[in-house]
């Protein structure tokens, strides 16, 4: 079974990514992933970050085992080209071209059907996911709510404070002379 994912508009020439491209076309996945970490491209994270998205395409959509995926071909062509002016010698212009790259990788698995998991087991995490995501926001809430109870009675504990000291006389130091005579700020 093929799984697939794709990117687009990546602001780096096709050329540049198709360096990348053909490192990993062929190998496993998890060798792919270390052949990307160890090789020194600006287009590395955007390659891995797109693998991994396939990987999890295969493993949550259709149940492949990430052992048993590969790398089947790597897809680069050329997106929409940005075109940019540079000023050159006697008023002229020189063009320039951005450009951009459209990847598409294709994940296959090496033996078809090896550890893959039924459409039943895959709908039993996702529940399981959905109720421990439940979980969580529930937690959270709930821990929101002690917080900004918390809060407000720090709040009303400050508030609390100025109303003794309202009591106490406030002296005012100097009159006219020194609002005229005060040092400017700095």
């Amino acid at each position: 079974m093929q799984v697939s994912a794709k990117l687009k508009n990546l602001r780096i020439a096709p050329r540049k990514v198709r360096l990348v491209a053909n490192l990993i076309k062929g190998l496993d996945v998890k060798v792919a992933m270390d052949q990307i970490d160890a090789n020194v491209k600006r287009s590395n994270d955007p390659v891995k970050k797109l693998l991994a998205s396939a990987i999890s395409n295969g493993e949550n959509n259709f149940g492949i085992d990430r052992d048993n995926m590969y790398v089947r071909d790597v897809i680069v062509g050329a997106g929409p080209t940005l075109k940019r002016w540079m000023p050159k010698a006697y008023g002229r212009a020189g063009a320039l071209l951005k450009r951009t790259s459209q990847v598409e990788i294709i994940l296959e698995e090496r033996v078809e059907g090896k550890g893959r998991k039924s459409k039943e087991q895959l709908e039993k995490e996702k529940k399981e996911k959905m109720e421990a995501r439940k979980k969580a926001e529930k937690e959270a809430t709930k821990e929101e709510e002690k917080t900004e109870k918390s809060e407000k009675a720090a709040t009303k504990a400050k508030e609390a404070k100025p109303m003794e000291e309202k009591g106490k006389k406030v002296e005012k130091k100097g009159g006219l002379t020194s609002r005229i005579f005060r040092r400017k700020s700095m």
